[in-house]
Order: structure tokens, then sequence, then C-alpha cells
């Protein structure tokens, strides 16, 4: 005799799963920048978006940061990557680009102009941005150095971002807080460009996280 339901019995009820939240996702900073802020040569944790995304969640922000360095990148190559880069949810962009184009001594009015349109961009979605300063080498001239200077200052002024003037204060030119090719900072090198960040970006997120994001520009 094959086992089954009891006459009259309603068949058992098959209990559905219980449904799986999605995860939640937090608000963004996307820092958008070539291999300082790739963190070349570096652990990912000892890159300086990792470090800022600890010194938020230290404070108490709900944000995600996310790296979006790329090695070799010139204000060009962000330029171009600048829509994939702000896909999701993103509430403040970090702008640190610029110090290939001053070591090919490509022409300041090109920096000048793709950084300008970054950060229209990004403000005309409802964006922050924090623009984060570079020098450029002294081998193409004092006129050269001066005019790269004063793009950041320049398109800060314009488009009323704050400024951090430049991104390797009190590390750029001091071996011990460098690598080997005297270019990119290494693991103490990256705690203090992290600490020059995170002055500039702190008062932006406190600023973002008390309102909502603005509506984006038609």
């Amino acid at each position: 005799m094959v086992a089954g339901c009891g006459r009259g019995q309603p068949p058992a009820r098959t209990q559905k799963p219980s449904p799986v939240p999605a995860p939640a996702t937090l608000p963004r900073i996307v820092i958008l920048g070539d291999s300082l802020t790739a963190g070349l040569g570096l652990a990912p944790s000892d890159a300086y978006p990792a470090l800022v995304q600890q010194s938020l969640d230290d404070a108490g922000y709900r944000f995600e940061v996310i790296n979006a360095g790329v090695s070799g990148d010139t204000s060009a190559g962000g330029l171009r990557r600048e829509d994939w880069a702000l896909d999701g949810d993103v509430r403040i962009l970090v702008v640190e680009l610029g110090g290939n184009d001053g070591l090919r001594g490509l022409p300041v009015a090109e920096l000048r102009a793709n950084l300008a349109r970054i950060i229209e961009r990004a403000q005309q979605s409802g964006i922050a941005v924090l623009l984060a300063g570079m020098e450029a080498p002294p081998n193409f001239g004092v006129d050269y150095t001066r005019e790269f200077r004063a793009v950041y200052r320049d398109l800060a002024a314009r488009y009323r971002a704050p400024l951090v003037p430049f991104l390797l204060e009190g590390v750029a030119g001091n071996s011990r807080l460098n690598q080997a090719d005297g270019l990119h900072p290494n693991a103490e090198g990256a705690r203090i460009v992290a600490g020059t960040v995170w002055r500039s970006l702190q008062p932006l997120v406190q600023k973002i996280a008390q309102s909502p994001k603005p509506k984006a520009k038609p």
C-alpha cells in the first residue's frame, strides 16, 4: 500500500521561502583619478581612498567610497570615463586628475577644458565636486608651472567647488614618504594624502549628509 495523505485531509501546504532583502546601498563618493588614486604599488587597503573610507566609517558617516583611479590616466581619460564612474547614487565626486598631463607637458588649455567639463557634468547631475590640485614638474618652465597651478584655483572659484590646493602637500619630494620612483606615495605617504583629502572632504560630507540630493539640472 502506498502511503499518502489520508482521505478527507487537506494537502499539506507548501511554505513559500521568505524573500531575501536586497542589500542596502549607500550613497557614493567617487574619486576619479589616476595612479595616485588607484594606489599604484600599494595594497588596496593602503590606497588613500580606502583610508578616506575608514575616516568616514570612524566618524559615523554612511557613505561608500568608490576608487575610480586608473594608472596613467590624463584629464582627457578621466573625462571619457566620467559617465561610467558616476553610475549609481553618487553624491560627491572628488576629481584627482592632471598629474599625467603635467608629466607629459600637455597643453594647459586642454587640462582646463577637460576638468571644466568633468565638473560641469557632475554638477548638472546634482553631484557636489571636490577638486584636488596638482603641480607640474619644473622642467617645462616657470610659465607652464604657473599656468598649470592656476587651472585648479580658477576652476574651483568658477564652479564654487572646494579645493585641495595640492594633493601631495607634505609628501611630494620627500623620499621617506614615496616609493622608489619618487612619484607615488608609499603607505605612510598615502596616510598623509588621505588626511589632506579628508580635511576638505569632511565639511562637504557633513553638508551632504544633512540635505537631500539636489535634482539634476535639465
